[in-house]
């Protein structure tokens, strides 16, 4: 995804004088062409995230349409009151970047893990969040956030994840993208872990049952009109996110449920549970740990479908 990105702001940045791209120390290998071709717009303000949004704050109000970039939770938790006061109370164009989001560095410990920033980030004021699902989805996430005024969060994964659009699909802030249709169930997934939605729905079609996979690369503002169809549609719903359950996609999803009237679906989340992880190991390990496998969507779909088959025979 991070490949997607630097292309895409490369090709904005050479039409837009405005915007700058500002790295903690990070990105060697990634942002060579950026900085060859914009040398004044590109900042390495090193290991020192807080004062990196302090100046990308600075060239906010000074007109100019920031990205600032860092790995996991640096850009995020570490940087929380320079993005609160800072670049949201004064509505800038700041979006802050993170790569690796979820157990992308799992390896590396606790310290690298992104599992809290979505909860975090979608809780400041003026703030948009965006997760996109693929490189092709990252792509066009990059330019909707430039499009977009005001505060950003863009939360990539790292590198290599899989292609799961053949074609560039319509992509718009606030508008989930339907990959396939289904009437038993509803698989809802934001960030990387959806190509492991969708291997899972199609295991769930090869054992006869029917699911529709919604990318829900925007998580503030919420699709909450694709949710509630997939209420009234399908009755089940299973969020899925490499992401604590509580604050992320799950909630959003449960708080547009919890508010909307005439529908009787259930909600299953999907996520880190409400611990700290102290398991190492690479990104597949630990999400296998969470349950957030092809298998462990399977298990939790089927258990969702099997009940509501049986509370219909039962009537």
């Amino acid at each position: 995804m991070r490949k997607s990105f630097i292309k895409a702001l490369t090709d904005l940045a050479s039409r837009d004088e405005r915007i700058f791209l500002l790295t903690a120390d990070l990105g060697f290998g990634v942002f060579e062409e950026f900085s060859r071709r914009f040398p004044s717009r590109f900042i390495n303000t090193g290991v020192a995230e807080q004062n990196m949004t302090g100046v990308a704050s600075g060239l906010g109000l000074s007109n100019k349409i920031v990205f600032t970039y860092s790995i996991g939770n640096f850009p995020t938790i570490r940087c929380v009151e320079q993005i609160r006061n800072d670049v949201c109370y004064h509505e800038l164009n700041v979006n802050v970047v993170c790569v690796g989001g979820g157990f992308a560095y799992g390896a590396l410990g606790l310290s690298h893990h992104a599992t809290e920033d979505l909860a975090v980030m979608r809780a400041m004021p003026n703030m948009t969040v965006v997760a996109p699902g693929d490189p092709v989805e990252a792509a066009l996430a990059t330019k909707a956030v430039y499009e977009t005024p005001g505060p950003c969060y863009l939360r990539l994964g790292r590198a290599g994840e899989v292609v799961v659009h053949k074609s560039p699909p319509r992509f718009e802030i606030g508008k989930a993208i339907t990959l396939q249709d289904g009437k038993d169930i509803t698989l809802i997934a934001t960030g990387g872990i959806l190509p492991t939605v969708l291997k899972a729905a199609v295991v769930l079609k090869q054992q006869g049952m029917s699911a529709r996979v919604l990318s829900m690369h925007t998580l503030k503002p919420l699709d909450a009109e694709s949710v509630l169809a997939a209420a009234r549609d399908t009755g089940k719903i299973v969020t899925v996110e490499e992401h604590s359950v509580i604050g992320g996609l799950g909630t959003s999803v449960a708080e547009v449920l919890a508010e909307a009237a005439g529908h009787q679906a259930v909600l299953k989340r999907m996520g880190v549970s409400d611990s700290f992880c102290h398991e190492v190991g690479n990104q597949e390990h630990l999400r296998k740990v969470y349950g957030l496998s092809v298998e462990g969507i399977v298990s939790e779909s089927k258990k969702m479908i099997d009940n509501n088959f049986r509370e219909r025979t039962q009537k």
